[in-house]
């Protein structure tokens, strides 16, 4: 169906840079909206970035002005460049496509997940 590989977390200290990148692949006809979710241990997953094809961008209040979404749509990859970090960023961080696919001989609507990259931000 369709496969999403992340890279780019890491370990880093409060006030510095981390930038996510995100490259969906396989039976894809196409990709409605991608984006970023994250889950620090014992809270829910929740939206930190979304951008879809229409160009409506979403941002969780809590990054709104320090992290930027942007896509390369040739490239079906999608970036999260994350500046000003702090220690409550600390999470897993999820990539999520919204992706129209080829099943067999027709066409299906799902959203997929990525694996997860750890960003750790120390104080």
């Amino acid at each position: 169906q369709v496969q999403l590989v992340e890279s780019g977390g890491g370990l880093v200290q409060a006030g510095e840079s981390l930038t996510l990148s995100c490259t969906a692949s396989g039976r894809i006809f196409s990709i409605h909206a991608m984006g970023w979710y994250r889950q620090a241990p014992g809270k829910q997953r929740e939206l930190v970035a979304s951008k879809a094809n229409v160009g409506i961008t979403n941002y969780a209040d809590s990054v709104k002005g320090r992290f930027t979404i942007s896509r390369d749509y040739a490239k079906n990859t999608v970036y999260l460049q994350m500046n000003s970090l702090k220690p409550e960023d600390t999470a897993v961080y999820y990539c999520n496509a919204d992706c129209t696919f080829t099943s067999g001989s027709s066409y299906r609507r799902d959203a997929f997940w990525g694996q997860g990259t750890q960003v750790t931000v120390s104080s």
